[in-house]
């Protein structure tokens, strides 16, 4: 049981991190821009991460855990923006490789889905001001959204069905970090600091915090790489 965070995480990249040799994936020959991209998007979350950590936004449970901790977190939670974007990307990745412009939904639909994705992060900032995490999470997302139209809006038209794809593991590994199935969670939040809303045992904030981390992944990984075809 204190193994189960260290796990979670190897058990989410193993397979994309094998896959990756493969000639029909070819990422490892992408390696340095890939990495580089998740490097720059674990930097802005552990800082934010350590922030909330330590002013009680969330926390760690110590039985999932193995024990050593830094800047207040847990080894596992610095493997988690390694790992997550790591396996996550891979799906978005493979989508691009293999489809290139038909990897995304029809214009109208995506500017609706998107539209509603903005008005939604725009109620919980005027909604929820005293709240840390759905007001900072929710501003970041606009950032992050407003960096990628303005600097990757082809990358952000063809991240959204990957983004949806990439949900379905989320909400399984999530679930079980949030409590689903455990006698307590992995990860708990402080819901004075959130809309404590959830799906299942999952902050619904924790969706919009997944596209921005890995969303910001990938636009560093399309500046590292510049323009280098997949």
């Amino acid at each position: 049981m204190s193994k189960l965070y260290l796990l979670l995480n190897i058990g989410s990249i193993l397979f994309p991190f094998v896959a990756s040799f493969h000639p029909k994936s070819g990422l490892a020959r992408h390696w340095k821009a890939y990495w580089g991209g998740i490097a720059i998007s674990a930097v802005v979350f552990l800082v934010w991460d350590a922030v909330f950590t330590q002013h009680g936004v969330w926390g760690f449970n110590d039985q999932y855990l193995l024990g050593p901790r830094f800047w207040g977190m847990p080894l596992e939670e610095w493997l988690f923006f390694f790992c997550i974007p790591y396996s996550s990307l891979f799906i978005h990745f493979l989508g691009v490789k293999y489809y290139g412009d038909r990897w995304q939904f029809p214009k109208k639909i995506t500017q609706m889905i998107y539209l509603l994705m903005i008005l939604w992060a725009v109620v919980q900032i005027i909604a929820f001001a005293p709240r840390w995490y759905t007001t900072v999470n929710a501003a970041f997302f606009l950032v992050i959204f407003i960096l990628g139209y303005i600097f990757h809006p082809k990358a952000l038209f063809q991240f959204l069905p990957s983004f949806l794809i990439i949900m379905i593991p989320f909400i399984a590994i999530n679930g079980i970090l949030t409590g689903s199935g455990l006698e307590q969670p992995v990860v708990w939040y402080n819901n004075a600091q959130n809309m404590s809303l959830r799906l299942g045992t999952i902050p619904l904030e924790d969706f919009m915090y997944a596209f921005s981390m890995l969303f910001l992944s990938w636009m560093g990984y399309e500046r590292i790489s510049a323009g280098k075809p997949i």
